[in-house]
């Protein structure tokens, strides 16, 4: 990888492993909730503006993992005493950004145009909007939309140790996005 954030991970990951062996390292996919800074963020974007660029085309893959059932495979670690171990953790579906921002969009009610964005002017894009106090995307950021954030068959998943996440992306986020449809709370689907 060529992004500085997943490069610190995994020098991070490594001296965490040589210094503490019997550590468990988790590696969640999207971690998503009501005040999470990923659907929410979308959401945001989603309800204002008219176009949505697609890096990379929109087909970087996924495995959305919900905060709930990430937090039930922390504890279930300890409570196992699980060590040594690193674990991706993951939701129990897959989708591309692409699907993620129209399961959004379905989500909020709201019809916007998704056109893929040609690399230069996604860097362009990116300069730009990490100028601002709180950048809707970095150069870091569009680095790792190139790369695919599902099992890597590297290390073992959750699901190998039984530790199963049964939280379904749409489902979940059906119940907080309320306050990005026309109407805000009081047009809460009931």
């Amino acid at each position: 990888t060529d992004s500085n954030y997943a490069l610190s991970k995994l020098d991070g990951e490594k001296n965490v492993r040589e210094n503490f062996p019997k550590s468990v390292i988790l590696k969640p996919s999207i971690v998503y909730s009501v005040d999470d800074n990923f659907t929410t963020n979308f959401m945001k974007l989603l309800s204002i503006l008219p176009i949505m660029p697609l890096y990379y085309g929109g087909k970087t893959k996924f495995t959305p993992i919900h905060v709930s059932d990430f937090s039930n495979i922390i504890y279930e670690i300890v409570q196992k005493k699980i060590t040594g171990e690193t674990l991706e953790c993951i939701g129990p579906e897959v989708f591309t950004f692409k699907e993620i921002l129209l399961k959004i969009l379905k989500s909020i009610n709201k019809k916007r145009i998704l056109f893929p964005l040609p690399f230069f002017l996604a860097k362009l894009n990116a300069k730009i909007f990490q100028l601002m106090p709180k950048p809707l995307l970095t150069m870091d950021q569009l680095k790792l939309l190139k790369y695919d954030n599902i099992v890597s068959k590297i290390y073992k998943t959750n699901y190998d140790f039984n530790m199963n996440a049964n939280k379904r992306f749409e489902e979940e986020i059906n119940r907080y996005s309320f306050n990005w449809t026309s109407g805000g709370q009081f047009s809460k689907k009931r």
